[in-house]
């Protein structure tokens, strides 16, 4: 039964469910680009809510979609607005939203380049969506592996660094990107990039078992992220803005 569980985490995302460091950190560089407040927002694949309680503080338009039905069910019993829905066809009218959210989501989702294109369809004119997308140059692999039939839910060093048909025997039930891959998934969709960056990751279980040395790796690392080692970070971070055409 563990096994399946962890399992289904990579297949579907691991929600988080409590908020952290790590989180604070992502929404505070949201916020340096896009404005949230009093903004309709949608979080795509958006697990227990947790970021979407987090946006209703600043909103009250502010909802989430999951596919998890179980995680939606738990998320409602604090948050509201949530719904059970496919990113690849969201139940929203054209131009509903100023910002749509997807938070470690794009590797998950059936069809990547589909629910970036609903993502666009939902948004207003001037509106923009917000991607974390795992990078498929960062050292380790973090939804596990397979050996085999055996599923190891733990990470895995430079396997993203492997040529396509090589990392899929590992790991086929995720997808990593490089910046163009990215960029490939809103070619033709009516959307301009205003940022693309990285982050490391918010060491916050290192940072709980051995705080010294967790805050000497975020010391170090996020100082990498002013740097051309940016590169190697956890998450690509992606701001696009959609057009008026």
């Amino acid at each position: 039964m563990a096994i399946a569980q962890e399992e289904k985490a990579a297949l579907r995302g691991h929600p988080s469910y409590v908020w952290r460091f790590g989180q604070e950190r992502r929404l505070a560089l949201v916020r340096r680009y896009v404005p949230l407040e009093g903004r309709r927002v949608l979080d795509i694949g958006c697990g227990l809510g947790i970021y979407v309680r987090k946006f209703q503080e600043l909103s009250e338009g502010a909802c989430g979609i999951d596919v998890e039905f179980d995680r939606v069910r738990e998320g409602a019993k604090f948050v509201p607005n949530l719904m059970v829905a496919r990113g690849e066809d969201l139940p929203y009218r054209d131009g509903s939203f100023d910002v749509v959210f997807l938070n470690e989501v794009l590797e998950h989702v059936e069809d990547d380049r589909q629910t970036l294109r609903e993502a666009s369809r939902v948004l207003r004119p001037g509106g923009h969506v917000v991607i974390f997308a795992p990078n498929r140059l960062y050292f380790f692999e973090t939804h596990g592996f397979y050996l085999g039939k055996r599923f190891v839910f733990r990470l895995l060093p430079l396997v993203n660094w492997l040529p396509d048909a090589l990392r899929r025997i590992f790991v086929p039930q995720v997808r990593a990107y490089l910046a163009g891959d990215l960029e490939r998934l809103w070619r033709g969709l009516p959307l301009r990039q205003v940022a693309h960056s990285y982050v490391y990751p918010g060491f916050d279980n290192i940072v709980h078992r051995r705080p010294q040395l967790g805050g000497l790796l975020r010391r170090v690392f996020y100082l990498c992220e002013a740097t051309p080692l940016r590169v190697f970070g956890l998450s690509h971070f992606l701001v696009l803005q959609k057009t008026q055409g």
